[in-house]
């Protein structure tokens, strides 16, 4: 019988990380792929973004519902229970051999924490990993605690999930799935991403997003500093993409509307760029702004600098091209300055997380990996 892999993904940016995974699992005769959408991807205030999902050629299994209209934490920790009702009745009628999990968003302890109950085994991927200014960094370390097989992306975030007492045997350092798409997708030439987005990308280029800090007394963090010290660059195109569906959220997504209506020559607000367009447009800007992953990981390998603001991101590791600011406007513009006058060294010294095929790597991983019991016991012996 075929290893069936449940596939769970509840934001454009994590499906984006998955694709080249999904292509592996699908395409692999041993192997059946069932996905799960849930979270944004199934909200119109998002973009709507399970529509991708199936414009790619594959088959949503299930959806279930969670978000609630409200971004209050309450809101917040209601959605987590609402998908924990919803993945019980869509693992249990699914019966996956295993499911994968990317990341640390609540979505994913939703789904984590229900197939933990269910004894059903979890590869969980990014294990290992700390941003202390995000609730995040907890649910990460969670899901880790919850999980049979660990795919991390460098060898320091593996001593890490070893360090949580999770056995060497199951820890495997494969890279970063986001490489992988810089790798295989051809990128869309200048003229044409222009005409995907609607707006001449007229030197400078800003490529901004910034998602709440929430483990800050104010989670909207920046987002204020931010936009005043954008104003200093009046001349620059600027690209926004939407903030997560975190604590107030929506209170920073309505701040970025309302900038960018004062000029929406220049200005673009995007529920979710996709990753093709997501990528062409770091390649083409001129520095990527804001506090997401994405400017310490992709970044880098398109030789794209970055300005990373705020906690979000404290303590994941990050090459030299990323300039660290604090949400104050002098230090902003002054990092932005920095930032475009920085010139990439002709070295690999920027690829910190691998160089591709992570998703074949764990692919071959589940579907040879024998599980014949999730007892785990706590690892205390060297770090091999």
């Amino acid at each position: 019988m075929k290893r069936k892999i449940c596939v769970i993904t509840g934001t454009r940016a994590e499906y984006g990380l998955l694709y080249w995974l999904l292509k592996e699992i699908q395409e692999d005769p041993e192997l059946e792929l069932q996905i799960i959408a849930t979270g944004m991807h199934l909200s119109p205030e998002f973009g709507n973004t399970y529509m991708q999902i199936e414009d790619d050629g594959f088959v949503i299994n299930d959806k279930v519902e969670m978000l609630l209209s409200g971004d209050t934490p309450s809101a917040v920790a209601k959605s987590i229970g609402i998908g924990t009702m919803g993945f019980s009745s869509s693992l249990l009628r699914l019966n996956p051999d295993l499911i994968v999990i990317l990341g640390d968003r609540f979505e994913a302890l939703s789904a984590a924490q229900t197939a933990l109950i269910l004894n059903i085994p979890i590869a969980h991927i990014h294990g290992g990993e700390v941003t202390y200014g995000a609730y995040d960094d907890s649910i990460r370390h969670a899901i880790t605690k919850m999980s049979y097989l660990h795919f991390v992306t460098t060898d320091e975030h593996r001593k890490r999930v070893i360090r949580l007492g999770e056995h060497p045997s199951r820890v495997f350092n494969v890279g970063a799935p986001g490489i992988d798409n810089i790798l295989k997708l051809k990128l869309l030439s200048k003229i044409d991403l222009e005409k995907e987005l609607n707006v001449s990308l007229v030197d400078p280029v800003f490529l901004i997003t910034q998602h709440p800090t929430t483990l800050s007394e104010n989670p909207i963090e920046g987002v204020v500093e931010l936009l005043e010290a954008l104003e200093y660059f009046g001349k620059a195109t600027m690209i926004f993409t939407k903030a997560n569906a975190d604590n107030n959220g929506r209170e920073i997504n309505k701040l970025i509307s309302e900038f960018v209506n004062l000029s929406p020559m220049k200005r673009k607000l995007f529920d979710s760029l996709g990753q093709l367009r997501y990528l062409s447009l770091i390649s083409y800007a001129n520095v990527v702004i804001g506090n997401s992953s994405s400017g310490l990981l992709e970044a880098p390998y398109l030789n794209t600098p970055t300005v990373n603001i705020g906690n979000r991101q404290k303590g994941r590791v990050r090459p030299q091209s990323v300039f660290d600011a604090q949400p104050s406007v002098k230090e902003i513009i002054s990092m932005i300055n920095l930032a475009l006058n920085y010139t990439f060294k002709q070295d690999d010294s920027y690829k910190l997380f691998g160089d591709g095929n992570t998703s074949k790597k764990i692919k071959t991983i589940i579907k040879e990996k024998v599980i014949n019991s999730l007892m785990k016991e706590f690892y205390d012996g060297e770090i091999i």
